[in-house]
């Protein structure tokens, strides 16, 4: 009797096992003809290798599905085991705007004119500035392309960076280690990652450091390769911090650079790196840039009020 053996490796095998192991009884049913035992993180096979090979070619459909969509159900495991090729079961909703199908199957897409806009930016140049208030969707589309990009293995890591300038670069008087100091200033960009890959895939990408995410003054010195950068929050860089950001592209990069020039942090009389940077290179081939407005907010609708209240005080100043 010949053996298959396949190890879970990047997803989590309960997910994907489905509860109290539903989703292997189907695949049981599908071939009687076998053995199938799923422990740990391995489903073992057993039986006659012609058959076997099928299992091993399903399976493996099966588990594409699963890393680019994090969901299966009855449905898509019928479709998979019944269809001629790997291209008959994918979902019309692969097509079109969606960009990552997130967590538990939820489809992350441009929602707005502008957020289309950036897509088509960043598919068209290695360096995009989306610049826009707070709410319009600059970071999370652009994680969504980051992850995109990751999964179709058109790059090989994420680097996600911001100034961390509330503490003024100067974080020794808060507790705890150097990550822990960091965090909070992180969290944005850790809250979209959530939303996009499971959570044990996260970790593991994290700590093999396929996703990076470091304060700005980390990436100085670096050659930043195969990567698809974003730097957030970049309103709050000084003209030394951008030029040095610009500066680390490397081959087969992407760089996004998101912020907002009304919510500028800088101490008094400092020049916003942003600022001065849009206006360096708003005519240099190869780099796009994208402004969102308060038409643009997808956030609860009184943000877009606060955002019209306020920009009407400025105008009168």
């Amino acid at each position: 009797m010949n053996e298959l053996i396949i190890e879970l490796t990047e997803i989590s095998p309960r997910d994907f096992f489905g509860l109290q192991n539903a989703n292997i009884d189907l695949l049981k049913k599908y071939f009687p003809k076998l053995k199938i035992v799923a422990r740990g993180s391995k489903i073992k096979a057993y039986g006659d290798e012609e058959i076997l090979e099928e299992f091993d070619t399903r399976l493996t459909m099966l588990l594409e599905h699963f890393a680019k969509y994090n969901k299966l159900d009855e449905n898509v495991i019928e479709r998979v085991l019944q269809s001629d090729n790997s291209d008959d079961y994918q979902t019309s909703a692969a097509s079109g705007e969606v960009l990552v199908h997130g967590v538990s199957g939820k489809l992350i897409k441009a929602q707005t004119v502008n957020q289309r806009k950036l897509v088509q930016l960043t598919y068209k140049n290695d360096l995009v500035f989306a610049i826009g208030p707070a709410g319009t969707g600059k970071t999370y589309t652009g994680v969504a392309l980051a992850v995109k990009a990751l999964k179709e293995k058109q790059v090989k890591r994420i680097i996600l960076t911001r100034p961390a300038v509330e503490a003024g670069e100067n974080l020794g008087f808060l507790p705890g280690d150097l990550k822990e100091k960091l965090d909070p200033y992180m969290q944005p960009l850790y809250d979209a990652l959530r939303d996009m890959i499971p959570h044990e895939k996260l970790d593991s990408h994290i700590e093999k450091g396929v996703i990076q995410i470091a304060p700005l003054a980390f990436m100085r010195g670096r050659t930043l390769d195969n990567a698809f950068v974003i730097l957030d929050e970049a309103q709050n860089t000084t003209h030394a911090q951008m030029k040095m950001f610009l500066t680390r592209m490397g081959k087969n990069a992407k760089f996004m650079i998101t912020g907002d020039p009304g919510q500028i942090d800088l101490p008094r009389r400092v020049i916003s790196g942003l600022k001065e940077a849009l206006l360096i290179l708003k005519d240099v081939d190869g780099v796009g840039m994208v402004y969102l407005d308060d038409k643009d907010v997808i956030r609860h609708r009184l943000v877009k009020k606060v955002i019209a209240a306020y920009k009407a005080i400025e105008n009168r100043n």
